[in-house]
């Protein structure tokens, strides 16, 4: 499945909540029309057409703007075919899920000598992000939005899919993971949804639970211990006894900041260099 076709399947899932974040209005009753267009019917691959109250909704998803015939192009074809067959006021939305290179000029409407007609562009990396955290149906689309700490983003998305309830979380991880993988090295997706999967497991939840219980700093220390230990050997492989005492010696804040740290490690090396400089 292509990113595009991906987002085609989530807007056709969940309409009423994509119409409603591209239109920037509550829209509630929403019915998604087929994708097959008469007159030599063409079929949009990354299209959805819904039908709103008295009006029609066209979002198109767009990984890349290179198309033939041009993106402009397509959009009046599909507003004079939608309009032949509807007669209602048509918005045509593209969302754009990458930026393109350097100098690409972003068209809105296409025009010919005295043709113009115009539609939106969601460029989805300037789109603040906390609509998309908030909302399941949107989430996928969250790691692709604005950040200045990409990565920050990217575990905040994490932790908002790990607190779904179970049957729309596998779902949901998977489209988050797949979108996620257009702007993020695939094995950083993976290694953070793991490690967020994780950190809502039965185990994790004992051990935070042991800490808290005893009330001690002691508890909350062996917690956190026992949590990179963990994170480390998932992350680089088996540690040599000489490198668990080295990181069970560690401090509280010491072993906190080993936990952000063994994100970026790729082997036991990285963790010997880590130890080195504390």
């Amino acid at each position: 499945m292509s990113f595009d076709n991906l987002c085609k399947l989530l807007s056709e899932k969940h309409p009423a909540r994509f119409a409603s974040w591209v239109l920037g209005t509550s829209q509630v009753s929403v019915k998604v029309l087929k994708t097959e267009l008469s007159i030599e019917p063409i079929r949009a691959d990354s299209v959805t057409f819904l039908q709103l109250q008295g009006q029609l909704l066209h979002l198109e998803f767009q990984t890349k703007l290179e198309s033939n015939p041009p993106l402009s192009l397509r959009m009046l074809d599909y507003w004079v075919r939608l309009y032949r067959l509807y007669r209602l006021p048509i918005t045509q939305v593209v969302v754009l899920l990458l930026p393109p290179p350097d100098q690409t000029v972003i068209e809105t409407a296409f025009v010919v000598a005295t043709t113009r007609h115009e539609y939106r562009v969601v460029r989805l990396w300037e789109e603040d992000p906390a609509l998309l955290l908030n909302d399941p149906a949107l989430l996928p689309l969250a790691p692709l939005a604005a950040a200045s700490e990409p990565q920050v983003l990217l575990q905040r998305v994490v932790q908002q899919v790990n607190q779904l309830e179970p049957t729309q979380r596998r779902e949901i991880s998977t489209y988050t993971q797949i979108l996620a993988g257009l702007k993020f090295e695939k094995g950083l997706v993976r290694q953070l949804f793991r490690e967020g999967m994780m950190r809502e497991s039965v185990i994790y939840q004992e051990i935070l639970e042991e800490g808290r219980q005893e009330g001690r700093q002691e508890g909350r220390q062996e917690g956190e211990r026992s949590l990179v230990l963990l994170l480390l050997e998932q992350r680089v492989g088996q540690l040599s006894p000489e490198d668990r005492d080295r990181v069970s010696a560690l401090s509280l804040e010491q072993l906190e900041a080993l936990a952000l740290a063994l994100l970026d490690f790729s082997s036991a090396l990285d963790l010997v260099a880590w130890l080195e400089q504390k």
